[in-house]
């Protein structure tokens, strides 16, 4: 990135502190851009998990990352319409394409927000042969209207257990959220900002699973499953032959 772009768009940040992740140190080789998608949980229209959502997303793509931010004020609630609905279908497709993901949240009556939950809730374990989440590095935040708490994030890591995610260990909970950006909606300079390490480390992560994601979460008991699916499979076209 021109040094100029980045300073104008990331003036809180010690650039000589964040470079770009080395895939080679990594073993990943010198690939396309790690891609990243960012998930927030509210429709506020000063919604502050969207505010860190989006300062995540300058410095992913400061550290060379391919990012995409989905907007939920379109995504229908869950069983309301059919899975064909057009941003079930953009929310399914960018998880697809995704190799890595950040799921920030507001903390609501002590854990994610409904707003949050249903686009986790819409992305099924497997769709088809395609798998949405499983395999993907994952990165979670929480941002808080008062004082700070961790049970937002710990839930995100449990919904990110139960989606097959590698989620990494640093996380980021920002504290009287309503403090800590600017009237343009950027995050002011402090302790909190400087958990950019959580973004840089989930970079690394993704760009040391992504080649090997498929064999890292391949697990016995699906494969038996999948060669007694196939055993099944040829048994009822042995008998519908005859």
């Amino acid at each position: 990135m021109n040094e100029s772009i980045a300073s104008a768009t990331l003036p809180n940040l010690a650039e000589a502190s964040l470079p770009q992740p080395d895939p080679t140190l990594l073993g990943a080789g010198r690939a396309h851009p790690p891609r990243i998608l960012l998930l927030y949980g509210s429709l506020r229209p000063q919604s502050f998990s969207r505010k860190l959502a989006l300062e995540a997303e300058r410095l992913l793509r400061h550290l060379g990352c391919e990012t995409r931010v989905f907007d939920p004020h379109g995504l229908p609630m869950l069983d309301s319409v059919d899975a064909d609905h057009p941003e079930v279908q953009r929310l399914r497709a960018w998880s697809h394409w995704s190799e890595g993901q950040v799921w920030i949240s507001p903390e609501r009556h002590g854990t994610v927000t409904g707003v949050f939950k249903n686009q986790i809730d819409w992305l099924p374990l497997e769709d088809g042969s395609v798998r949405p989440t499983q395999g993907r590095a994952l990165a979670v935040m929480q941002v808080s209207g008062g004082s700070q708490s961790f049970n937002t994030v710990n839930t995100l890591r449990v919904l990110g257990r139960w989606m097959r995610m590698l989620t990494i260990p640093n996380q980021s909970s920002v504290a009287k959220a309503w403090q800590e950006f600017d009237e343009n909606g950027r995050m002011k300079p402090s302790a909190y900002y400087d958990r950019v390490g959580v973004m840089e480390e989930l970079v690394k992560f993704t760009l040391l699973t992504r080649d090997r994601a498929d064999y890292l979460v391949d697990r016995y008991s699906e494969r038996k499953g999948d060669q007694e699916a196939a055993a099944l499979a040829r048994a009822a076209g042995a008998v519908a032959a005859r």
